[in-house]
């Protein structure tokens, strides 16, 4: 009985031998397995962590580029925009500039309008008196043996005749104009007469053309007889 129960004893030793044995083998093989298949999963995620940090890098580099592109676009916009400012005050300075300008022009106009309408007014004025002292002529001429000549300047020349008896054709002669202002200047006359400026302003005061050629005449003929 006890040399049965030894072999039997070792008969089931020998049985969970094998199969330790048989087992561990396998497990090793599982382990090798594993271990090969933990490779391969490291290598792989190894090349996708790797592209996927150079795609970040990348991605890293774009976004910095970006950055200094809007840097950059900021400070040409600011440039621009100061130089707009800058165009834009220029521009209210050239139309304040033509404002007054155009002012300006206008009381131009306004003052050319008014010394237009003053000239005007002294040329009538003064054709209005030329056509009075024609008048005058026109009476004196055939009485008084009067002629009258325009000459340089836009004088007039009077010729007295039939003032010296023994010389009838004798000329006693001055000249007339209006001066600036418009009123009547008496000059150069021959014989020299030095009543001339007294009756230059009574014909001034009287506007009396007519009673002047007679003091005139008169001034003549009495330096013919004294």
């Amino acid at each position: 009985m006890v040399e049965d129960e030894l072999a039997l004893l070792d008969k089931n030793i020998n049985e969970f031998w094998n199969k330790f044995k048989s087992n561990v083998n396998d497990t090793s093989c599982q382990m090798v397995g594993l271990r090969d298949t933990y490779k391969d999963i490291s290598k792989a995620f190894t090349e996708k962590l790797s592209v996927k940090l150079k795609e970040e890098e990348r991605m890293v580099q774009m976004y910095l580029e970006y950055q200094n592109q809007i840097c950059r676009q900021n400070k040409l916009i600011q440039e621009k925009k100061e130089n707009l400012l800058k165009l834009i005050g220029e521009v209210n300075g050239k139309k304040q500039d033509l404002e007054v300008l155009t002012t300006n022009i206008q009381d131009l106009k306004e003052e050319y309008a008014r010394k237009k309408e003053t000239i005007s007014t002294a040329k009538k004025t003064s054709e209005e008196r030329l056509q009075r002292l024609q008048k005058s002529v026109d009476i004196f001429k055939d009485r008084l043996g009067l002629e009258i000549r325009k000459i340089y300047g836009d004088k007039l020349q009077f010729i007295f005749t039939n003032i010296d008896p023994k010389h009838p054709d004798s000329p006693y002669m001055f000249c007339l104009h209006l001066n600036e202002a418009r009123d009547y200047e008496v000059s150069d006359s021959a014989p020299h007469l030095e009543c001339l400026a007294e009756f230059q302003e009574n014909l001034r005061k009287t506007k009396n053309f007519s009673a002047f050629l007679a003091n005139v005449r008169k001034a003549f003929s009495t330096m013919v007889y004294s």
